[in-house]
């Protein structure tokens, strides 16, 4: 009699689709010693500290994130929201860092973003491969060459898809909450979410989906409302419309988004950009502008 195994499923890029779509940008500040009070507070940025030397405190007076934290071992910290947040260290000798602070394309509305815990700290010992990135990244911040600047930022960047890896991977360890990141820590939701990210104008439904995820329809349904958080119509929606926002604000008509986001027409991506935002394209592109003008 024939045995039964269970098909082992090809490995899949789980993160390219999402962030050649939602690019986050890495800008290096500092590099060297920080010693006694650091405040940290950028409005529409989040950052990524290495802690490569010494011992401190960090606190925050934001909602959600612990009061006081000791960081004792070399680690990363990963805001991928705005949060202010203030590093305690020795008067004297401090302790050795490399900061960068992070755009995300969209800002808050970037679903990498928003699928994030407020704070990731983690030793750098337990991330995987991150040692070759890092010696590259500190070789680079030691002495001034040219092109350093760019060439930090790029290594600061690698870092952040080499955590996200290890997230995807470990989304129990990191605290992530139900949504995009569990989603794709699931093997076999994640080749349904891909399939969305990568086509997101295809005409999609329940039946097509599941066979991505090769389940049943009623099993794919239940699974993705459990470990997503969401039906898989709703979240493509909101993958639809977070594309729209990032399309509209580089000047993309609507006309065009919808042929691209797989609507009849202008007026029926307008009706379910107005639901799930609470204004139309055209009201939500004008205040965006408002509040880009009234930044600068």
């Amino acid at each position: 009699m024939a045995s039964l195994t269970t098909p082992v499923l090809a490995p899949i890029d789980r993160l390219s689709a999402l962030l050649e779509r939602f690019r986050i940008h890495a800008h290096l500040f500092h590099s060297g010693p920080l010693c006694g009070i650091s405040r940290f507070n950028e409005p529409a940025r989040g950052f990524l500290h290495v802690m490569r030397d010494g011992e401190m405190t960090v606190t925050h007076r934001t909602k959600g994130l612990p009061r006081e934290l000791s960081i004792r071992e070399l680690s990363l910290l990963f805001y991928p929201r705005p949060a202010i947040h203030t590093f305690h260290n020795p008067p004297a000798e401090g302790s050795q860092f490399a900061c960068a602070t992070l755009e995300f394309a969209g800002g808050v509305r970037n679903p990498l973003a928003r699928a994030l815990p407020p704070l990731i700290v983690l030793p750098l010992a337990q991330v995987e491969g991150l040692g070759p990135a890092l010696s590259l990244l500190f070789a680079e911040t030691e002495r001034v060459r040219c092109g350093q600047r760019l060439l930090a930022d790029r290594l600061f960047e690698v870092v952040l898809i080499q955590l996200l890896r290890w997230m995807l991977d470990h989304p129990d360890a990191a605290g992530v909450q139900p949504g995009l990141i569990t989603g794709l820590s699931d093997a076999r939701l994640a080749r349904a979410l891909v399939a969305m990210h990568e086509a997101p104008g295809e005409s999609w439904n329940l039946e097509q989906m599941a066979a991505c995820a090769g389940m049943s329809r009623s099993a794919f349904a239940e699974a993705f409302r459990n470990v997503v958080g969401q039906t898989p119509a709703d979240y493509l929606t909101d993958w639809r419309v977070s594309l729209a926002q990032s399309r509209l604000r580089e000047g993309t008509p609507l006309k065009l988004l919808a042929d691209e986001l797989g609507y009849a027409n202008p007026s029926a991506l307008s009706r379910v950009f107005l639901a799930r935002v609470g204004q139309s394209p055209r009201d939500w592109l004008r205040t965006e502008q408002m509040a880009a003008t009234a930044d600068q």
